[in-house]
């Protein structure tokens, strides 16, 4: 299979295919999308259509189908970002690798892992606390690299996983390509956003549905007041997305060119809009109310018990819900009512506090729209607070129910359009494999995913060999103390099972995280370590189908192999 040319300043771009750290896919966009398309070439997600629990997926509507996939994620994978996963680098390095590619000051203006801290939300989150990074001194940086669905499944594998894990980004493409091939979503409705701190999907379905590492977030629920939506919602209320991709390019708020057909990345635009926003109803604001609880004291509800009234604090009233399935906001508020402790009601009225059932009665056949300055002055008439409570309320009940994201500019960028990948609902796992192998001299994702598949028959091996040496230094670092005999044994002694299927082959790093690998990637381990360690010598490597042999200093260690591969490599 003749694998396309690769030129020497494409180097850097594809071996960071390999590696996929957050850092590289900001630099180099295309990796997201490439990611993507190794995942829906992958055996792995293709086998969940057997998997009984979505045995009857095709009589669902969309949303049932996503609803049921994201169950099947969040009992299959966990959120994981740490630290020591895939190790630690520094920004004089990675700074060298990305300077002809990227101004250093953009990337600190715009990358969380070079000084950015969005708005004040994250400085006062203080972000390198938060990573866990205060151990270390300012210039230490982790690689953070994103996971295939190979890397992600082998978690299992690792002391106190007992599932598939991944970072955000892994989830994002986890997600994407599971909507694909389980769900039947078009690749066009399927956007992939990132900002400097988060990565997730738009899903162009509906209302709307926004992936958040495992779990969903549909329209309704962007609007709940729950604290997981407060979370789910961050990444859109205090950072610019940074980039956006579909199946016809990307747009990069960095590089003055897109590629996206501006066709759809208006439609998206219009589309994230449109969920963003809602009309205020009375779920609305005592949804509202729930996420801002400091409002809470200006309101009681009151309600008939036994032919008597009763009044009840509405922070009482909230206290409760989250000991029952029942809400404030919604038609099952009587049934919650019910369920609290009458010593927390009172007989009378609670002065000065907004009753809220009189709310609902104004808002019956009455949605205001907040851009509606006399309807909201109308809604103020009824929020008999102190005049700067109230005035506070409402505008924060307008940011609350209308959200304008930061989306990437276009204005000034030249349109160079990528040509489409047309990859539809219906078409087969080897048919879409094919069709990716004949866009490569066309689309350049396309050319990516088999690096990012790694699949060493489709692509040269100096990527591959480039992101070992360079970029794997858990290995390195776990391994210093001992001596070369003592790693060869260890590693002669570990299962030979690859994470990966066919001739498709793990990182070093990935190897020794998983404790398991095929003879080849051995080899290529025990290279990498002997190499960081004995710089000046020339290590080689020949690779048969059955069988590979690492010489070194007159000495040759030979492992078996399944791989089927053949080269003969010198580094």
């Amino acid at each position: 299979m003749k694998t396309p040319a690769l030129k020497p300043e494409n180097l850097e771009k594809y071996s960071s295919a390999i590696t996929l750290s957050d850092m590289e896919i900001f630099v180099f966009p295309e990796l997201l999308y490439a990611l993507l398309l190794a995942n829906i070439m992958s055996p792995r997600i293709w086998a969940w259509r057997n998997d009984p629990w979505f045995a009857k997926l095709d009589g669902m509507s969309p949303q049932k189908k996503i609803n049921r996939l994201k169950q099947y994620i969040i009992d299959h994978y966990e959120f994981n970002l740490d630290l020591d996963t895939w190790g630690l680098t520094d920004k004089a390095t990675e700074m060298k690798r990305f300077e002809p590619f990227m101004d250093p000051d953009t990337i600190s203006a715009s990358n969380a892992l070079f000084g950015y801290e969005g708005d004040k939300h994250y400085f006062d989150l203080d972000i390198r606390r938060h990573f866990g990074l205060e151990k270390y001194n300012d210039d230490i940086i982790p690689y953070w690299k994103t996971e295939t669905v190979e890397a992600m499944d082998a978690f299992v594998r690792r002391e106190g996983y007992r599932t598939g894990a991944g970072e955000c980004v892994s989830l994002s493409t986890l997600y994407a390509a599971a909507l694909f091939i389980i769900c039947d979503i078009p690749l066009e409705d399927i956007f992939l956003m990132a900002t400097p701190l988060h990565s997730q999907n738009f899903v162009a379905v509906g209302d709307g549905v926004l992936t958040n590492n495992r779990r969903i977030v549909t329209k309704n629920m962007w609007f709940n007041g729950t604290e997981l939506t407060d979370k789910a919602q961050r990444a859109l209320r205090n950072e610019q997305i940074t980039m956006v991709f579909n199946n016809t390019g990307y747009v990069h708020s960095i590089y003055p060119e897109t590629t996206m057909d501006p066709v759809h990345y208006e439609r998206f635009k219009q589309k994230v809009g449109d969920y963003l926003f809602t009309p205020i109803t009375f779920e609305i604001l005592a949804n509202f109310l729930r996420q801002h609880s400091r409002f809470q004291k200006c309101f009681q509800i009151c309600h008939d018990h036994h032919g008597k009234k009763r009044w009840i604090a509405a922070e009482r009233a909230y206290a409760y819900e989250h000991a029952a399935p029942y809400k404030v906001s919604d038609n099952t508020r009587d049934k919650l009512l019910e369920e609290i402790d009458a010593e927390e009601f009172y007989c009378d009225s609670i002065p000065n506090r907004i009753c809220m059932p009189r709310l609902e009665e104004f808002f019956k056949n009455n949605p205001i729209k907040h851009f509606d300055a006399e309807s909201m002055a109308e809604l103020g008439k009824k929020l008999e607070c102190t005049s700067e409570q109230k005035n506070e309320m409402l505008a924060e009940l307008a940011r609350f129910v209308h959200l304008e994201p930061e989306f990437p500019p276009v204005e000034d960028k030249t349109h160079r359009p990528a040509k489409k990948l047309d990859i539809t609902p219906g078409m087969e796992r080897e048919e879409i494999i094919q069709y990716i192998e004949s866009m490569r001299t066309e689309n350049r994702a396309a050319d990516l995913a088999f690096y990012a598949a790694r699949d060493l028959t489709r692509t040269d091996w100096a990527p591959f060999l480039k992101a070992a040496l360079e970029r794997n230094p858990v290995c390195i670092e776990a391994t210093k103390d001992l001596s070369d005999d003592s790693l060869m044994q260890i590693l002669t002694a570990l299962p030979s099972e690859s994470i990966y299927d066919g001739p498709r082959l793990a990182q070093p790093d990935e190897v020794w995280n998983f404790q398991t690998g095929d003879g080849l990637e051995k080899a290529i381990l025990l290279a990498t370590v002997l190499k960081s360690r004995h710089p000046e010598e020339k290590i080689g490597l020949n690779i048969q189908p059955d069988r590979v042999e690492l010489k070194l200093s007159g000495q040759t260690v030979s492992f078996a192999s399944t791989k089927g591969l053949r080269a003969e490599l010198t580094f």
